[in-house]
């Protein structure tokens, strides 16, 4: 079922969305080589709880971390680990956060060394860019299909695969709800965009097929062919005015 959000709920959700999106700003300094994935969730939960937030993905499902820290060729769901980074790593973040009962969810993508190769730098540019692209769509009357229709096309003389094994979703009251957003879709299809409605934009970038498959522990996902994977996402309300980011990084 979808849930039309009231303003009161809006205010809150983005309450909650200016602490997470400030932890991600937070990130751009703590992640550098030699500190593991396992130390990362720790600085994330411990700043969650020390601003009066709760990491919401613990216990989501059986899931034990504040955050998924997806690295190089890990897609999505990477569970953090004692394992080290190095110089040119590509790490997805993600997380949700909860305060006062509102929910946000934000992945945000990271060099580590701060400075990627080329090859790592296109791919977070052209994957930040198509998020936008999709969030330019997130208007009333628009379309679910126009958003992952409109990332898609962009992405297509890059030469990159568009995972579509996985969705965007709505958000609130809990973390995943209706509707699914598609990283692909057809102009015109799938469910009409309200105004109230709030949504996660995430495409997820491979550089080699569109196909990944999931490790032993049940949650961490790999591209096919051992090639990198890249996220953005931002949690959004559809307004009156437009898209209204509720995770903005004001300069990203």
């Amino acid at each position: 079922m979808i849930t039309l959000k009231s303003p009161r709920e809006i205010e809150g959700m983005a309450k909650s969305g200016a602490l997470l999106a400030d932890v991600h700003i937070h990130l751009r300094d703590y992640i550098k080589p030699g500190i593991s994935t396992l130390d990362i969730d720790r600085f994330v939960d411990d700043y969650i709880v020390s601003h009066g937030g709760v990491a919401a993905q613990k216990g989501f499902e059986g899931y034990k971390y504040a955050t998924c820290c997806s690295v190089n060729d890990e897609v999505c769901h990477g569970i953090p680990t004692h394992k080290v980074l190095k110089s040119n790593d590509l790490i997805k973040v993600d997380m949700c956060v909860g305060l006062n009962g509102f929910l946000s969810d934000s992945c945000w993508s990271y060099v580590v060394g701060g400075t990627g190769s080329d090859e790592v730098t296109q791919l977070m540019a052209i994957t930040r860019q198509a998020m936008y692209i999709g969030i330019e769509q997130c208007r009333i009357g628009n379309t679910i299909g126009d958003i992952g229709y409109a990332m898609n096309e962009f992405i297509k003389p890059y030469g990159y695969s568009m995972c579509d094994m996985y969705a965007g979703h709505g958000v609130g009251p809990t973390i995943h709800e209706d509707p699914t957003v598609p990283f692909t879709g057809q102009k015109g299809k799938g469910t009409r965009l309200k105004e109230g409605m709030v949504i996660t934009v995430e495409p997820i970038l491979n550089t080699d097929t569109p196909f990944c498959t999931v490790d032993g522990n049940g949650w961490t996902s790999r591209t096919l062919r051992q090639g990198l994977s890249c996220q953005y996402e931002h949690t959004l309300a559809i307004t009156k005015e437009g898209p209204r980011i509720l995770t903005s990084q004001q300069d990203q």
